[in-house]
């Protein structure tokens, strides 16, 4: 930080100490102000005296809640004594502190009015403390979250653009000597690298939707069948030769929902189905209502998922390729766009291994109105 910075800083924070001095000044004595008018009211209409200490330690907790330091609170509770002294207790307009009972009444009104001041500056303190604190844990997630899908991007960008890279150049490089079947091997694999691009870049659109509003979501009643068959037709544009069986409740069924995005998740899990199950079997998305939630569930009949990756399936990452479920492109971004578009929804999203392959679970809130 230069010089000039640093007295820019320096003087700024006079500014904003003085501000504070003044807000201090004009709290305390519109607190003051009234617990005195107050007071004065109640002792002309029926000398409830008895109370006037309960509301001048009222106005100490008020100016304590609503000041900044703990100045203003002791400096009121002291104010208050004197004004209990001198206004409202006999004889009156003077300072009596030698009659019977006084010193000790007043000396507990001091320490009780300072204590009270004290513990609720206190809890202010404490209060704010906690609000920074969550705001710092919540800009490290968010630092955690952008870290791991930067490291997701690299790592699912570089398979499928390896693959495009090594076919064209084969079939560019070969073409004379290669057979039509295998140059229609090159152009699929080209293809199929390609479409997975496009919708990697989908799911980072939806993220960027979900990040530019504030992880909040644009959310209608949408009809649980017509959001599954709008997904599984863009599911089949892609893998055309995939089976899916599909089971959705018989009743309409709307839910509060952002229909692209809950597609794309439906579509990532599918495809996630696919492409590791390490299987040709057909794959099962089953919806159904249940206490108060919408559950989509997506069932593959392959190898699974290996039991260190479970924890941290959806983190965004994934460090290296196995034999279990993730040996064809990385799971990672995908996996990691689901999480945020669910949690945006106030959902959530659980994997786990069945004894024939992996379930994906992921539920939406119903809200009110789910039936029509």
């Amino acid at each position: 930080m230069t010089l000039a910075n640093k007295g820019y800083s320096m003087k700024r924070q006079k500014i904003i100490t003085k501000k504070d001095l003044l807000r201090n000044f004009i709290v305390t004595f519109i607190c003051l102000l009234f617990a005195t008018i107050l007071s004065y009211m109640m002792h002309i209409l029926g000398g409830y005296t008895n109370n006037v200490g309960i509301i001048y330690m009222m106005a100490v907790v008020l100016i304590s809640r609503y000041s900044s330091g703990y100045i203003p609170g002791v400096i009121a509770s002291i104010i208050s004594v004197i004004c209990v002294n001198f206004v409202f207790t006999y004889p009156y307009m003077a300072f009596n502190f030698i009659m019977e009972g006084y010193p000790v009444t007043f000396i507990a009104l001091l320490i009780i009015s300072s204590i009270t001041s004290a513990t609720t500056t206190h809890l202010k303190e404490q209060s704010r403390i906690l609000n920074e604190r969550e705001k710092m844990l919540m800009e490290a997630e968010k630092e955690a979250l952008r870290a791991n899908l930067l490291r997701a991007i690299s790592h699912d960008l570089r398979t499928p653009l390896t693959g495009i890279i090594g076919a064209s150049s084969t079939y560019l490089e070969n073409s004379d000597t290669m057979s039509e079947t295998e140059k229609t091997s090159l152009v699929s694999n080209i293809r199929e690298d390609a479409n997975w691009l496009l919708n990697m870049v989908e799911n980072l659109l939806s993220v960027t939707r979900i990040r530019d509003t504030g992880a909040q979501v644009l959310k209608r009643l949408e009809p649980l069948e017509e959001v599954a068959s709008e997904a599984i037709e863009r599911f089949h544009k892609r893998l055309p030769g995939s089976i899916v069986r599909v089971t959705v409740p018989d009743e309409l069924v709307m839910v509060p929902m952002d229909a692209t995005l809950i597609e794309q998740v439906i579509i990532n899990l599918l495809e996630n189905a696919v492409y590791h199950s390490n299987s040709t079997d057909s794959i099962s998305l089953l919806i159904f209502v249940q206490d108060g939630y919408a559950w989509f569930q997506v069932r593959d009949n392959g190898v699974g998922i290996s039991p260190e990756r479970l924890e941290t399936l959806f983190d965004g990452y994934t460090s290296s390729p196995n034999s279990s479920y993730d040996s064809h492109k990385g799971m990672g971004i995908g996996l990691s766009i689901c999480k945020a578009i669910v949690t945006a929804h106030d959902g959530k999203i659980t994997a786990a291994n069945e004894e024939h392959g992996a379930v994906f679970t992921f539920t939406l809130p119903l809200g009110e109105n789910a039936y029509e």
